[in-house]
């Protein structure tokens, strides 16, 4: 059954960096593009960040939120994927989802939009707050 999982979320002071992990089991991630969204309460979920596969080029797209602080990518083992995330703001606490497009190599263009994707996890807590 093909299942994905984020860990890595917690409490962290404005400033502050965490990496989260998202692990597949049941199929083999590094063939498809991979996806970080978001949910801040009250708010739409947020494209943060897709890599995509090994096999191509693993081009990065950032939503512009992120970008010069959080950076995308994928671990030596084949069904992990990364999100270091760097100069944590208050603003960026969310719920952090991973999401697979399990049918293509490729980001999709844009890259932020969730019915692209057909593999979600359950998400993991970021809370950036002193």
């Amino acid at each position: 059954q093909a299942q994905v999982v984020e860990s890595g979320g917690g409490l962290v002071q404005p400033g502050g960096s965490l990496r989260l992990s998202c692990a597949a089991s049941g199929f083999t991630m590094t063939y498809f593009a991979v996806a970080w969204f978001r949910q801040a309460p009250g708010k739409e979920r947020e494209g943060v960040s897709c890599i995509s596969s090994s096999s191509t080029d693993s081009t990065t797209f950032y939503a512009d939120s992120v970008k010069g602080r959080f950076t995308i990518s994928r671990g030596d083992a084949k069904n992990m994927v990364y999100l270091e995330m760097n100069s944590l703001k208050p603003e960026d606490t969310a719920v952090y989802t991973c999401a697979v497009d399990g049918g293509s190599s490729y980001c999709p263009r844009p890259f932020d939009v969730p019915r692209e994707y057909n593999y979600w996890g359950q998400g993991t807590q970021v809370t950036v707050s002193s």
